[in-house]
């Protein structure tokens, strides 16, 4: 404490804490209409039933090992690709080979390709996730 003309202050100290990665889920193309923000480590097994099914997203991160992965199928299944880092996407239907976006892996670490194969294969996320 300091003493200022007589009077005594007190110096607080406030932490902000942020979880990352953040993802943002909106319910139409082009970031708009209504949103939902998940933070940390999150599965969302069908994003038909998030907001009437999700149509774009936005990825943040301070890490550059942060990993998003969007699959063909729910629950982690069917062709996937993978993203590095913050990431855009303005639409999710047609983006991978033709077919729409129906699960996703938002984390802060690094997946390998040997990883996300796991996954798929034991429809399982690791511990530490949150599934929605």
């Amino acid at each position: 404490m300091r003493s200022r003309g007589g009077k005594q202050q007190v110096k607080k100290i406030v932490q902000v804490s942020q979880t990352y990665p953040r993802l943002t889920v909106y319910s139409e193309e082009n970031y708009r209409g209504r949103s939902r923000i998940y933070r940390g480590n999150t599965g969302l097994r069908n994003l038909d039933n998030i907001l009437d099914g999700v149509e774009s997203l936005r990825f943040f991160s301070t890490s550059s090992n942060a990993t998003l992965v969007v699959f063909t199928r729910p629950n982690f299944q069917g062709g996937f690709r993978v993203y590095r880092g913050n990431t855009n996407l303005r639409d999710l239907d047609d983006l991978i080979r033709g077919n729409d976006v129906e699960s996703l892996i938002s984390t802060n670490q690094r997946l390998t390709l040997a990883e996300i194969r796991a996954i798929r294969s034991n429809r399982s996320l690791p511990s530490g996730y949150n599934l929605v």
